[in-house]
């Protein structure tokens, strides 16, 4: 397998859980750019108010920004109009933190079955595509280890070769040393790293929420989250 393009994206959000130490999220940005890699980051606005260097750091190192909601609730529970002003506070944050606009990308908190009938809707009008994936390292269960979270990102990318895009968080403890392997695999096998709006499209994980249209990079969905 050579040539072959992969995406890592990362929801940047609160810990979920007490095995969040402190300093994750910088040390997965410190060895990207130890490595010349650019990944996408779907940032929480509550996240990148809390942590305004760390949010323009990402962006200013050329790594694609999208929003990750601004509270990170189950969208389901939000009304259409409660939901219209989470995106959009988000959209605020992100800019004022990271100095970046988070269009056109958009990742829903909690996996695909926390959308609610109203998600859609909210997003052509607010003109963000909901950019999944279909590659999971399960990093938020409590007993992965940086060994589980690497094997299964290499078992998904070996499986998807061509597109796969890697579901990664910013506070798990095994992150960072995972990512390292990955990245090893990686280059090993002659493959690359792209941003979501690099990745070739495929009709088989295209999805489209904005006029029809599908941008280069647009994901259909993957599995639950957090």
């Amino acid at each position: 397998m050579s040539g072959f393009d992969v995406a890592l994206t990362f929801d940047a959000e609160h810990p979920d859980g007490p095995r969040c130490p402190a300093g994750v999220a910088e040390r997965i940005v410190s060895v990207l750019d130890a490595n010349s890699i650019t990944a996408s980051f779907f940032l929480q606005g509550r996240w990148a108010t809390a942590y305004p260097d760390l949010a323009r750091q990402i962006a200013d190192g050329g790594h694609a920004v999208g929003s990750h909601s601004h509270a990170h609730a189950r969208l389901a529970n939000f009304s259409p109009t409660g939901l219209v002003a989470d995106i959009r506070a988000a959209e605020e944050a992100i800019a004022a933190s990271a100095g970046v606009d988070p269009h056109p990308w958009f990742r829903c908190p909690h996996g695909t079955h926390s959308h609610g009938e109203h998600l859609a809707p909210a997003l052509r009008e607010l003109a963000y595509h909901d950019a999944h994936w279909n590659v999971t390292a399960r990093d938020w269960e409590a007993d992965a280890s940086a060994a589980d979270i690497a094997d299964r990102v290499i078992d998904g990318i070996e499986t998807h070769r061509e597109g796969a895009v890697v579901l990664l968080h910013s506070w798990p403890a095994g992150v960072p040393e995972a990512l390292a392997r990955i990245i090893d695999h990686v280059g090993e096998r002659g493959g690359r790293f792209v941003t979501i709006a690099e990745m070739a499209p495929n009709s088989s994980w295209l999805e489209s929420t904005v006029d029809g249209q599908v941008p280069n990079g647009a994901l259909a969905p993957g599995r639950d989250a957090v």
